[in-house]
């Protein structure tokens, strides 16, 4: 006995370890209401939100992303996906926007795709965006530089058509610090300027361009055109002396700054060898009441000798930080976080980050906090990758009135009832159609019953108008798809264990499952990178399945719809050598991947539980398996998130409450005679008859009254109204939907017992074998729903062409099974 309970306990612990492994859901940061924003320049290409917060450790409050203007294919691809990473943590995404041609020849309508493009992340994302246009606009080394009067007219085209639109954008003029203006001796551009230009950068008249000059107000917009001013203030390590100069003047050493750089730059005394009226903080920022944003960062090189890393950085960073409580308008910092070859240091490639190492990344978090002046992030709405898994299911359908759906669900139970009720009549009447459960190898009316719900998902993520889409979406009441195909595969795994511990015994069924779910595991992981790969092929779109866009009908309600979800969250981190941790580990708990495929990793979770879970249920302990299994669900409701897992299948079908089909399934495969056996007995079926007759009729009653306008006593008027909120949402398994599966197993498995027959002739040849390869046609199915997705001119509303589709996908994919295409590599 001391042995069977070790066992026990063994078995139930790693039942309960496989089905309660859990992360501590993360708390949102709340920002302060006013404060510095603090964020990062990256590299996008290198680098993503993700894992700058996290070697930061802390939520920045922005981020800073440069686009080619006007904005190209490849600009858009950059602004998505940084939009996408940046409304992720509910950081503000500044767009520095770099002119690709001249600026005279920007235009009004690229000013209104840009504006565009500002409503459309808005209106999805809540995004809070700010617009920096040609920065360093006064600088020589930008092809956009030092041109005064076409900068200012392209900066207003600009500002009109976002301060016009609903975007709620801000517009940022931002120069560089301007110690050495004009910079002649850095690359130059003065023999280029246009007549009219020399005239309006003279502003003292004297015929020269000198640093007498204003180095700031002839490329000042109209003040109403600006929201706020900028500045790029960056740490070089050659000295003041080198203002002027430039990049004649070669980095030699690494050195910390001197004190009072900072201060003394913003008081526009540092790098000049002329007096300065004013500084530009008091000009553009005090006297012009903006807000003001302060790019910034120190390089260092580490080819060269001289002060630690730390010394450069932090000395830098600490006299910025020391500047904001005197310039209180300075209400941003970008710091550059890149690794680049820079002119300045002749060519060689050199680090500004700033959290690339642990000790730097600790002391910029402990001197940020330490100013007390710091407001964190978010700044606006999170969309999460567990809001973007959510989101791919539809709680309610689009347009439908409020008890539309309830009322199909209460008509699909009458029609079961009825049906029930008649299989009764069918099987006295018609004894040869009964089925002949004889043989004990398998029951094929599962097999039919699965292959009309892998039919069903293939039909329904294949999105075209169709009959075929038209019986899936309507086909069985308040029971998707992904219900049925969970608990039936339970069923199946419960009925085939006793066997497979007869072929070698329960150890050697036990390897075999486990080896099952690795291979399942493995083909996921494939499925996902092969569908980020094939995003690489040009002709090949795959933003069908890795992307979501909210129809409306998920459970942010109508409030959604539009919204784009990026379901591949830094993938493109996964190509850096070496790839970063945080990517790696989303890979590999399978928090990526097309919507389509996203109940696999449920699969592979439960396939893991299965061999433990068997063992209880094979000694007897299927009451401690039922009762864990509740137990787990009851957990669910009452601590919230407490039993929640990263992985993408859990946002949309929650493992704590899944699993409870499961194991049912389970229990119900491996005793299913027993089962039967009662059941038809007479009580047996007195009680199925009650059930299904009681809870069809209750539905219908409660309709009636809503209907009818009576009162359906002894219930509350308007239970029937608040019935699909509170008992058949989607993803949750509430009540009502756990009472309708049942009702759909018990009437169905009726039917194709005293009809099986008939109905065997007319569909068994395509349900049966697609029922036995349920696992394989859902992982293939991934594709074609890519391959429908990128046939050029397809018109999804089409009934002669959705028709066509549904019917050639369901032939291609019955095809393959019967030729048992890569059988030996996908699991069945």
């Amino acid at each position: 006995m001391k042995r069977v309970g070790q066992r026990v306990a063994a078995a139930l612990g790693l039942a309960v370890g496989i089905l309660l492994t859990v992360v501590a859901p993360a708390a949102a940061a709340v920002p302060a209401d006013d404060g510095v924003w603090f964020g990062a320049e990256l590299n996008w290409g290198d680098d993503g939100p993700d894992g700058y917060r996290g070697r930061l450790g802390e939520q920045p409050a922005m981020y800073s992303v440069r686009l080619s203007y006007p904005l190209d294919d490849r600009a858009l691809a950059e602004w998505q996906r940084a939009a996408t990473q940046v409304a992720g943590q509910g950081a503000a995404l500044v767009l520095t926007l770099e002119p690709s041609v001249a600026l005279d020849r920007l235009t009004d309508a690229d000013a209104a795709e840009l504006n565009s493009r500002l409503e459309d992340y808005r209106s999805r994302d809540d995004a809070v965006q700010l617009v920096r246009f040609a920065p360093e606009m006064n600088g020589s080394w930008v092809s956009w530089g030092q041109q005064p009067t076409a900068y200012v007219r392209a900066f207003e085209r600009v500002a009109e058509k976002i301060h016009a639109g609903s975007s709620q954008a801000e517009t940022v003029w931002s120069p560089s610090y301007a110690a050495g203006y004009p910079f002649e001796r850095a690359d130059g551009r003065l023999d280029s300027l246009t007549a009219g230009d020399r005239v309006t950068l003279d502003t003292d008249g004297d015929g020269l361009l000198t640093e007498s000059d204003d180095p700031y107000g002839p490329y000042f917009p109209d003040p109403d055109a600006v929201d706020r001013v900028g500045l790029s203030i960056y740490y070089f390590g050659k000295g003041e002396s080198a203002a002027a100069a430039g990049r004649d003047v070669p980095l030699e050493t690494n050195s910390a700054p001197e004190d009072g750089e900072v201060a003394a730059r913003l008081n526009e005394r540092w790098g000049y060898t002329t007096g300065q009226g004013s500084s530009f903080y008091d000009r553009f920022a005090v006297g012009e009441n903006k807000p003001m944003l302060l790019d910034t960062g120190a390089l260092y090189d580490f080819s060269r000798e001289g002060d630690t890393e730390l010394a450069v950085k932090q000395g830098w960073w600490r006299q910025v930080l020391a500047e904001l409580p005197d310039h209180p308008l300075l209400t941003g910092v970008t710091w550059l976080e890149v690794v680049r070859a820079e002119a300045e240091a002749g060519g060689q490639v050199v680090d500004w980050r700033a959290t690339a190492r642990g000790e730097l990344a600790g002391s910029l978090r402990a001197d940020l906090d330490g100013t007390g002046l710091i407001s964190w992030g978010p700044v606006t709405t999170v969309i999460t990758s567990e809001q973007a898994s959510a989101a791919t299911v539809q709680v309610r359908q689009g347009g439908a009135e409020p008890n539309d759906e309830m009322n199909w669900i209460t008509g699909s139970a009458a029609v079961l009832a009825v049906a029930f009720l008649a299989s009764g009549i069918v099987g006295r009447a018609l004894p040869k159609w009964r089925y002949d459960d004889s043989s004990a190898s398998r029951d094929l009316r599962i097999d039919m019953v699965r292959g009309f719900i892998i039919v069903v998902v293939v039909v329904t993520h294949i999105e075209v108008t169709s009959p075929f889409a038209y019986a899936s979406l309507k086909a069985v009441g308040a029971i998707t798809g992904a219900e049925l195909f969970v608990l039936l595969s339970g069923i199946v795994l419960g009925m085939v264990f006793p066997a497979a511990i007869k072929r070698g015994g329960e150890w050697a069924a036990a390897l075999a499952a486990w080896g099952r779910a690795r291979k399942q595991y493995l083909v996921a992981l494939a499925v996902i990178l092969t569908i980020f790969a094939l995003g690489f092929i040009p002709f090949v779109d795959t933003t069908a399945i890795s992307t979501f866009t909210d129809r409306g009908t998920g459970e942010g309600g109508t409030g959604d719809s539009g919204r784009v979800y990026d379901l591949y969250p830094n993938a493109e981190r996964l190509l850096d050598y070496p790839p970063p941790w945080y990517a790696v580990r989303q890979f590999l708990l399978l928090e990526m991947g097309p919507w389509p495929f996203n109940i696999m990793g449920l699969f592979v979770v439960l396939s893991l539980a299965y061999p433990a879970l068997m063992w209880l249920i094979k000694r007897g302990m299927w009451w401690l398996v039922l009762a864990l299994s509740w137990g787990v669900y009851a957990t669910h409701y009452l601590a919230p998130g407490a039993l929640s897992l990263p992985s993408q299948f859990d946002a949309v079908f929650p493992l704590a409450l899944w699993q409870v089909l499961f194991t049912h399934g389970l229990v119900i495969g491996y005793y299913r005679r027993q089962i039967i056996r009662a059941l038809t007995t007479v009580p047996g079926k007195i009680g199925i008859g009650v059930f299904v007759v009681g809870y069809a009729g209750f539905l219908v009653y409660l309709w009636a009254g809503q209907t009818y306008g009576f009162t359906p006593v002894p219930f509350p008027a308007d239970l029937y109204g608040s019935l699909y909120e509170s008992g058949y949402q989607r993803i949750f398994l509430e009540w009502g939907r756990l009472l309708d599966l049942p009702l759909v197993i018990v009437c169905s498995y009726a039917v194709l017992t005293v009809a099986w027959k008939p109905l065997f002739r007319s569909m068994g040849w395509l349900w049966i074998p697609l029922g036995q390869a349920s696992l394989y046609v859902f992982i293939v199915h991934v594709f074609f729903v890519l391959a429908v997705a990128n046939i050029p001119g397809l018109d999804r509303g089409s009934l002669w062409q959705g028709t066509l589709i549904h019917s050639v996908v369901i032939g291609l994919i019955l095809f393959m099974v019967r030729k048992r295409f890569l059988f030996s590599v996908i699991p069945r």
